[in-house]
């Protein structure tokens, strides 16, 4: 590791933030590492307090009401197009064409050449003030470590807008911002009962056998949620479970549901406990007999898997791959599994750990930054204002990291080779940023701001020969040691 401090702030900065801000690396320079304790002690770290967000269920009622509402708009309109062209006698009927009627979540798209933009609608509505919080948090950071924190766990415990499109922001904000910080397995409990998890891994619709609703209405049991509890949230895969404990572990969860909005119209989308869809008797998971009825049965099991070793080994090495590379120290690895299983699970006691690792201190930058994280980086870097959010979140989707939109329960690779295809991507979205501020923004500030001493000669050399300051600005946040950490 470099004996210069700004060298280390700015490793900091990139290593375990979100990238530095003009005059960052002096500002932290004098004591990095005391930096980064200061996030992890910062009141309210991690937290988004802002009352013009709703609750995730509050969300998503307002938008099945809108959805429901608009449906019931275009089926009046539709009646009344076909009672006109009933009037007009059973010829014009004949040749009239009915109404198309729009599919839902298409409202706000994209308006045809001529017309006004349309207004987004009220899921888009809710979906982008979401996002603009979460982005707000990101640029305003100090370094960034409890937001990456964060990003790190929401892509643990990952949901999916694809499928519950308005509460995928509400879910972050709720189940993992305030334990953070916090103990794992209290996390874990608000990961696994939090609505958004319960529809995106069909739990709500788990019932289990010979439960009373089971018995009458003959559905099924779903083992999504038990399977993904295991083999991603806790212990790991190959770690000694079985098929039957993914069994036995979905009919714990039975009864873990949502309220339905169509009847419930003050606490549609909420959790409950429903007696009725759970399967009543003891359950053995992992070998141990589970005796307790109701909810407190899988409370207790995932209070077990929490301080699973299994599982401190999974997490640490998990968060060793994120930060430092795709085949971490095994030394890293091991001290935080251990961290892990001395403290009981305290999250801000491994962040603590990650900090006081010489391995996370030792260049050079090895980890290929997501397409989140560099654009972050490269917003904080120029100081340029986020406000286009439509924009912003274009650019994830074209570098294949949508914003709450992971591909599978995995979430995103955390790997680099999934990320390497998207480099051209990032070229053509970089020379858009150069353009837009090629005449406010000086190429030299800007690689000591994003870089400073980080940047290799290499890079030097070629921003000092660009032919124009656009071009030497698309260098500097194409730059290899940019686009690491």
């Amino acid at each position: 590791m470099s004996p210069d401090p700004k060298f280390q702030a700015a490793l900091a900065l990139h290593r375990f933030g979100l990238g530095p801000k003009p005059d960052s690396i002096a500002a932290i320079a004098s004591d990095p590492r005391a930096a980064l304790m200061a996030e992890l002690d910062q009141p309210g770290a991690g937290l988004i307090i802002d009352a013009t967000l709703m609750s995730a269920s509050q969300a998503a009622r307002l938008a099945f009401n809108f959805r429901e509402e608009r449906q019931a708009r275009e089926i009046a309109q539709a009646m009344a197009e076909k009672e006109r062209a009933a009037s007009m006698g059973a010829e014009s009927a004949t040749e009239a064409k009915p109404a198309v009627a729009a599919k839902p979540g298409t409202g706000g798209g994209a308006a045809k050449p001529g017309q006004a933009p349309q207004e987004p609608s009220v899921p888009q509505r809710i979906f982008r003030s979401e996002a603009r919080a979460r982005f707000a948090a990101a640029n305003a950071a100090t370094v960034g470590f409890v937001e990456r924190l964060v990003w790190f766990w929401s892509n643990h415990f990952c949901v999916s807008s694809d499928f519950v499109p308005v509460l995928a922001g509400g879910y972050e904000r709720e189940a993992i911002r305030p334990h953070v910080l916090g103990r794992f397995a209290d996390m874990l409990v608000a990961a696994e009962s939090h609505p958004a998890m319960l529809l995106y891994l069909d739990n709500a619709r788990s019932v289990g056998p010979k439960s009373v609703a089971g018995l009458i209405v003959k559905v099924g049991l779903n083992e999504n949620l038990a399977r993904e509890a295991l083999e991603l949230h806790t212990l790991g895969v190959r770690t000694g479970y079985t098929q039957d404990d993914v069994i036995s572990f979905a009919k714990v969860l039975t009864g873990w549901t949502v309220l339905p909005a169509a009847t419930d119209p003050q606490h549609g989308v909420e959790f409950v406990f429903n007696p009725r869809l759970h399967k009543p008797g003891p359950q053995v998971v992992t070998n141990k007999t589970y005796e307790q009825s109701g909810a407190a049965q899988g409370r207790a099991v995932f209070a077990d898997l929490a301080r699973h070793p299994a599982t401190a080994e999974h997490i640490g090495r998990k968060l060793a791959r994120h930060f430092v590379a795709d085949d971490p120290p095994e030394s890293l690895a091991r001290r935080l599994a251990q961290r892990f299983q001395d403290t009981d699970g305290d999250l801000k006691e491994i962040a603590k750990a990650l900090i006081e690792s010489p391995e996370m201190w030792e260049g050079p930058l090895r980890k290929l930054k997501r397409p989140n994280e560099w654009l972050h980086a490269m917003r904080r870097a120029t100081n340029e204002p986020g406000g286009d959010m439509v924009r912003a979140l274009r650019s994830r989707a074209i570098m294949g990291e949508p914003l709450w939109r992971p591909p599978a329960p995995q979430g995103f690779a955390d790997t680099q080779g999934p990320w390497v295809d998207g480099l051209a991507q990032r070229l053509d979205i970089a020379e858009r940023v150069a353009e837009r501020n090629a005449a406010s923004l000086d190429p030299q500030d800007l690689l000591e701001t994003a870089l400073g001493p980080l940047a290799s000669a290499e890079t030097r050399r070629a921003i000092t020969r660009a032919e124009s300051r656009q071009q030497a600005i698309t260098l500097a946040l194409m730059a290899p040691e940019f686009n690491r950490r």
